[in-house]
């Protein structure tokens, strides 16, 4: 074991989290399995986010201090959103041409979407939202009786506690003013910022602020400040290190611990859930795969020559499965810059400013699973969304990405808004919380992906790529090196 892979050992560890979870839901073990295991799981994540923020924070500082000419900061920040941005629009776009292709919400049969399309009527009426395709099934004859069977349901579904919370965090978030995303980027309070892992955006526009006015003062007075800055990114890299050594372990317990709290001591619930959303999520499952083996490696061989496929996907491993277990880009954030500088060869210059940038800002797989979720949900309630509805899914995706933080589902929530900007039902998200952790996993790998393929386009733009084949990506993590 002791030669094995980091990445294998993560993926041994992984599976039989989920074998443990199963057998302990069937040997009606799940309690001992949540209170006993899971808190491991939970311990690995909090650790994992200990070390992000400040290595976000002292990495973006060290990053664009050490750009050196500030005209190269100008020109690398543009590139760099610039294709974050067009990478998350061809995920949406690729998202929608599938659920639009497949149609998974019309695979039920007629009844269930029938009284699904009354109960979304029903909440229309009350909300006073016009009903987007004109078609009325309540002022129907044949379909009144139900409908009022139905209404009573409606209204206790949409007081469900789960949604009401998740209802309570976007009512945080509404804007004021067509300018409230930029007024919310810059903190009124940093230590309020670096409390709270949504206010990400806040401690990158510190970061980034404070890097460039290093960039402007004397060099013999920033450059112990720099070299303060560039010893504390070190302690948390060797944290990286000695937390990743034990990552086998707590990511059993994670996985044990998420699949016991969906299944508790009867498997049979796990299976009938799964069994009526399994078109929506292998619709999901297709985009996401289509992302990481397909469009990432195209775009990034269209830029980048010296990269092979195999070689990108092998110095990628660790990260990709670690993002998987995670399901946390920003816990992830450590050991993507671990892999792209040490098996891409990509500079620290780079890495420092491009990738905590992606990982608050670049969401393609949530932004995917957003356009996918919308119109499987509109199907389910026999509502087809016009071409002009779709586009502003499109870009209210677009937007909730970058406000979305790098934790796990925090896409659900963000979902809500672009559920909102088509006038469709927000509580319809409660429909798909069963598979929402398993589908976020599958969502960060993507992002993490997309952070990497980003970054190595940048550097090979700027001349500060150098690729060298290593023959154990899991090399990064020794703690002997």
């Amino acid at each position: 074991m002791k030669k094995l892979a980091l990445h294998w050992k993560i993926i041994i560890g992984m599976v039989l989290g989920i074998i443990w979870a199963l057998l302990s839901s069937t040997m009606g073990w799940s309690e001992f399995t949540i209170n006993w295991i899971d808190p491991f799981g939970t311990i690995f994540i909090n650790l994992l986010k200990l070390i992000a923020v400040p290595l976000v924070l002292f990495s973006i500082i060290g990053g664009v201090a050490n750009i050196g000419d500030p005209s190269s900061l100008g020109r690398m920040g543009g590139k760099t959103l610039g294709i974050y941005l067009i990478t998350t629009i061809l995920a949406i776009s690729l998202g929608l041409l599938l659920v639009n292709m497949f149609k998974p919400g019309a695979l039920i049969d007629d009844q269930s979407r029938i009284d699904n399309r009354i109960s979304y009527e029903i909440w229309a009426d009350a909300e006073g939202y016009e009903i987007k395709d004109g078609i009325n099934y309540l002022q129907d004859p044949e379909f009144f009786e139900r409908a009022q069977e139905i209404s009573e349901l409606s209204k206790s579904e949409l007081k469900e506690a789960a949604v009401a919370d998740k209802m309570e965090s976007v009512e945080k978030r509404k804007e004021t003013t067509p300018l409230q995303p930029l007024i919310d980027i810059v903190p009124s309070n940093f230590f309020h910022s670096l409390s709270d892992n949504g206010l990400m955006l806040q401690i990158i526009f510190f970061a980034v602020f404070f890097g460039v006015c290093l960039l402007f003062i004397p060099t013999d007075k920033s450059q112990p400040v720099l070299n303060l800055v560039d010893g504390i990114n070190e302690v948390f890299l060797k944290m990286v290190d000695i937390v990743m050594q034990a990552a086998p372990f707590f990511v059993f317990a994670l996985l044990a611990g998420v699949v016991s709290k969906m299944a508790g001591n009867d498997i049979g619930k796990v299976v009938e859930i799964f069994k009526s959303l399994s078109w929506y999520s292998l619709t999901v499952l297709v985009g996401l795969l289509l992302m990481i083996f397909v469009v990432y490696p195209t775009v990034l061989k269209l830029f980048v020559k010296k990269i092979p496929y195999i070689g990108f996907f092998k110095g990628m491993g660790p990260a990709q499965t670690l993002a998987f277990s995670t399901s946390s880009s920003a816990a992830t954030l450590p050991v993507t810059m671990e892999c792209v500088e040490q098996n891409l060869g990509v500079d620290k210059k780079v890495t420092s400013f491009v990738l905590p940038i992606g990982a608050t800002v670049n969401m393609d797989g949530t932004s995917m699973y957003q356009a996918i979720a919308v119109v499987f949900l509109a199907q389910l309630h026999m509502i087809d969304l016009t071409i002009g509805q779709q586009i502003t899914v499109v870009l209210t995706a677009t937007l909730a990405s970058i406000g979305s933080a790098a934790v796990p589902s925090a896409g659900l929530v963000m979902l809500i808004i672009v559920l909102s900007s088509v006038g469709l039902n927000p509580a319809w998200i409660a429909i798909i919380f069963p598979v929402d952790r398993i589908l976020d996993m599958f969502r960060t790998v993507v992002n993490v992906t997309g952070d990497a393929t980003v970054c190595s386009i940048i550097a090979d733009g700027e001349n500060l790529l150098d690729y060298k084949e290593h023959e154990d990506p899991s090399e990064t993590f020794d703690l002997d090196s």
